[in-house]
């Protein structure tokens, strides 16, 4: 579909540079860029339009311990650093909620620069901001869960600037996981089927969504996964967008379905509702003008393709 990649997270052309990984062309030099993550949070810059904050290097409080090496443009390199073992005494604790609202503050950033959930301000990040915080938040959450050999149990190290985790017992090497997932925009004519998972904020609904399972192409999990969950068996599918989704390290397949039948059967196992919703509602409950439900959040893939369906623009080229 026409203008695909300006969805969040998509787009910014970062050039990754992967041939200087785990080379000394790539170690921090006075003036290059860091992004400074903590437990899944970024620090923002609140003078900034709530922009991810950009220091440069040298800095305090950039750890020379978990380095990530993010890209390159021009004259300026890109790197994260992760403090996660850092505890922000008599803060507020990450609620561990969807929606974490919390904010913690390090001395060494001071008040304008708190630590927020991605979530929190992903519509509001410039198209670089995204892609850098999008693959760091993915990369470190894959350290921090692999400090042991899957192969023979023994510890790992990290190696090739952050891209890398290699066993020296039995010389195996792993490389950062991708989860695929399917989100479907499935409509009836007029109406596009909408659903709520367990523990979702209260009133929200959005497109239905699943993993990928092995041996499955996207149309197949498409349908197998609308069906698993709604009763509703989908038949044309079509691919129109994806969105690298770091919560905590999904690859979103957004696709087009057109529902073969309209009776729901909902698996309560998974989803706590779902209902065929028309056009004329989506379009006043997501401008603000009726509380029929909550929508998808801006910045998710799903609120971009609700926003493409409302406007008739799925199909532009």
């Amino acid at each position: 579909m026409k203008n695909a990649e300006t969805v969040t997270f998509g787009g910014s052309s970062l050039n990754r540079a992967s041939e200087l990984r785990g080379s000394n062309k790539v170690t921090p030099r006075d003036g290059d860029l860091f992004i400074i993550h903590w437990r899944g949070k970024f620090a923002v810059d609140l003078n900034n339009s709530c922009e991810i904050a950009l220091l440069r290097y040298p800095n305090k409080i950039i750890s020379d311990e978990k380095i990530l090496f993010l890209g390159k443009e021009n004259d300026v390199t890109y790197f994260a650093s992760d403090i996660s073992e850092w505890e922000p005494t008599g803060q507020d604790e990450i609620d561990g909620s969807f929606f974490d609202k919390t904010q913690q503050f390090h001395k060494l950033l001071g008040e304008h620069r708190p630590f927020w959930e991605l979530r929190r301000f992903m519509n509001l990040v410039s198209n670089r901001s995204a892609e850098l915080a999008a693959t760091a938040k993915s990369l470190f959450h894959w350290q921090n869960s692999s400090h042991f050999c899957s192969k023979c149990g023994h510890e790992v190290s990290i190696t090739a600037s952050g891209w890398q985790i290699n066993c020296k017992s039995c010389g195996s090497s792993t490389f950062p996981r991708i989860d695929p997932v399917v989100i479907m925009l499935i409509t009836n004519g007029p109406r596009v089927l909408l659903g709520r998972s367990i523990g979702w904020p209260n009133g929200m609904y959005s497109l239905l969504a699943g993993f990928m399972e092995p041996g499955e192409t996207l149309e197949a999990s498409v349908r197998r996964e609308t069906f698993e969950e709604s009763g509703i068996k989908v038949g044309r599918v079509k691919y129109l967008a994806s969105q690298p989704w770091s919560f905590p390290t999904s690859l979103m397949f957004g696709c087009y379905g057109e529902a073969e039948s309209s009776d729901i059967i909902i698996d309560h196992s998974e989803m706590e509702d779902i209902k065929w919703v028309n056009k004329r509602d989506l379009h006043m409950t997501m401008a603000g003008l009726e509380d029929l439900f909550t929508p998808a959040r801006p910045g998710s893939i799903a609120h971009f393709l609700l926003l493409h369906w409302l406007a008739d623009t799925l199909d532009e080229n």
